[in-house]
């Protein structure tokens, strides 16, 4: 077809310009990153997605940049799996995190099968929903520990450990006994797991430094001819404050 001919049946043919996604330059929380439109809309129904579909939905910073309220730094490598499918293997918690905020699902699923994401879910978690009361138990020993901070560098905060009911019974017993005040014992269990005391504890420990406390625990030692082996109930955690 000519020039001529082209021009008479009123088409136009298309440029590549006009199919290439538009380039597109993000600011999430001050990381700047550039991409396209085609990559942030790769998965229908994420965030991303959403926010990209039809007129963007979000703020410009002062050069025009979407701006995006989140800390940045892993957000490379969200780039990378929707670019070109890339399961990071480092910072694998933290892109997690990432994944579920901007809800890319298939990426999500992938890092939940790492080993990880995988101990965390399937097994820390599935114990912890078998031990009673356990985040509400973690409340009150922050609540006393912060009470008892008082002039002090340190804070003292007594849990009773159980695994049986009649451990939970022995340990009723013992606090009637115990020189403390029973209402400041924090007490966990009974629960049906194969996890020991050990494990619980290491578990208490855990979720109460990431919420920036610094804390550790001693078995706690009970006068002596106690007729019951301390050991097997109480423990003491301490809250080092300075």
């Amino acid at each position: 077809m000519s020039v001529i001919d082209h021009k008479s049946t009123g088409k136009q043919m298309s440029s590549p310009l006009q199919t290439m996604s538009p380039i597109v330059q993000l600011n999430i929380g001050g990381d700047l990153y550039t991409t396209t439109l085609g990559t942030l809309k790769k998965y229908q129904g994420s965030k991303l997605f959403e926010m990209f579909n039809g007129q963007p939905k979000l703020r410009t910073d002062a050069e025009g940049r979407y701006f995006i309220d989140r800390d940045g730094k892993y957000f490379k490598y969200i780039l990378e799996y929707l670019r070109n499918g890339q399961v990071p293997n480092q910072c694998i918690l933290e892109v997690y995190k990432e994944a579920l905020f901007y809800e890319i699902e298939p990426l999500a699923k992938k890092l939940e099968e790492t080993p990880q994401i995988f101990g965390e879910q399937v097994g820390r978690k599935q114990f912890l929903a078998r031990v009673p009361n356990y985040h509400e138990n973690i409340e009150v020993m922050i609540r006393i520990a912060r009470a008892e901070v008082v002039a002090s560098r340190h804070s003292n905060v007594f849990v009773c450990i159980v695994r049986t009911d009649e451990d939970a019974s022995k340990c009723h017993d013992a606090l009637n006994t115990l020189d403390m005040d029973k209402e400041s014992v924090v007490k966990f269990g009974p629960w049906k797991a194969s996890p020991g005391i050990t494990d619980l504890l290491d578990c208490i420990k855990v979720d109460i430094q990431d919420r920036g406390y610094k804390v550790s625990y001693v078995v706690h030692v009970a006068d002596k001819g106690f007729r019951f082996k301390t050991y097997d109930f109480f423990y003491k955690f301490v809250f080092t404050w300075w």
